[in-house]
């Protein structure tokens, strides 16, 4: 198995990149093909004093920024680091790739030069996120800020199927993101999707609020891009308040302090569970070949995780399972 990464796309790129390309190669008996600048790919692993072994270069020139337009990676930076990766899926010589590059730029690229999987309207973002029992995954995470019920039926069959196959949860709960429980709340989207979605082969448990979906009440959360990248950074930025506030409150005092060394093993589980690198990245479900995003501020674990991810993806035949089950519910 071959896997792409772009060298070049992240905060902490190229080092962290290609320290957790090696560690994967040890870990898990991958080739990996790292694009980017090969004279100063060379120049990081003779610095950092580790081994090519099943690491190759592929050149690319230059990098694609969050500030560019997504849509040079079409055209005027094809050939940047995250555009070759792309190109190297979609001709077959890669089975997956993983860029911490621009998000816009990726979705467009995975949509257009990846291809999409037949009939799927449109790829779904699709950040793991940390739960109370279980880890659940959110789909639209910010790729579509408008979408149509049937797109949405699309990213709940999607997101059963990557939870099924790559999480190892039978049978998913797929719950519809909304105001209330009720089978009547919500927008015209939300009250028409959830018709779609009632009378689907999904194990579709009806609407559920924001407040519980991180409570076990579902495996799959779905909603449109524009509300779901709001959840997304509203638990993200949850999560930083909550780190920040313990912080301040165990170093208060000498008596704090004390208390904080009794609690510490429990801080450091839940702080696990909410480690974006535990999961690797998001994968951006519906291309036709497996193209995961990995976190901006990935280090050596994240992009070592992500590779794990993507040889699931990969030997699991997530892909030809999502085919057949959106073959199964598309009317209505």
């Amino acid at each position: 198995m071959k896997i792409a990464i772009d060298a070049f796309g992240g905060d902490n790129a190229p080092d962290e990149v290609v320290k957790g390309a090696v560690d994967a190669v040890k870990e898990y008996g991958v080739d990996i093909v790292l694009t980017g600048d090969t004279k100063k790919l060379d120049e990081c692993f003779e610095r950092l004093g580790l081994s090519k072994d099943h690491i190759t270069f592929e050149q690319a020139d230059g990098v694609i920024e969050i500030e560019d337009n997504p849509k040079m990676i079409l055209k005027e930076k094809k050939n940047c680091s995250m555009g070759v990766a792309m190109q190297m899926v979609a001709d077959g010589r890669a089975d997956a790739m993983i860029s911490a590059g621009s998000t816009a730029a990726l979705v467009m690229g995975g949509t257009l030069i990846v291809k999409r999987i037949k009939g799927v309207k449109r790829p779904s973002l699709t950040p793991v996120m940390p739960g109370l029992n279980n880890m659940y995954i959110l789909l639209d995470g910010g790729a579509n800020v408008d979408c149509r019920p049937d797109m949405l039926r699309q990213f709940a069959v999607m997101g059963s199927v990557y939870m099924n196959k790559i999480m190892g949860v039978d049978n998913p709960k797929v719950g519809l993101l909304n105001v209330g429980a009720e089978e009547e709340k919500g927008r015209e989207l939300e009250q028409e999707t959830y018709a779609l979605l009632k009378n689907s082969t999904l194990n579709f448990t009806g609407n559920v609020e924001a407040r519980n979906a991180a409570l076990g009440e579902v495996d799959v959360v779905v909603t449109d891009g524009f509300t779901g990248n709001i959840y997304l950074k509203t638990v993200e930025g949850m999560g930083k308040f909550m780190k920040a506030s313990l912080k301040k409150i165990f170093f208060r005092n000498l008596g704090t302090k004390i208390g904080a060394m009794f609690t510490m093993k429990g801080i450091k589980e839940i702080s696990k569970q909410m480690d974006y690198r535990e999961t690797g990245g998001s994968p951006l479900l519906g291309t036709a070949k497996p193209v995961l995003k990995a976190h901006g501020s990935s280090d050596a674990l994240a992009f070592k995780n992500a590779v794990r991810q993507a040889k699931d993806f990969v030997e699991r035949n997530v892909i030809a399972e999502m085919e057949k089950v959106l073959s199964e519910n598309t009317e209505g």
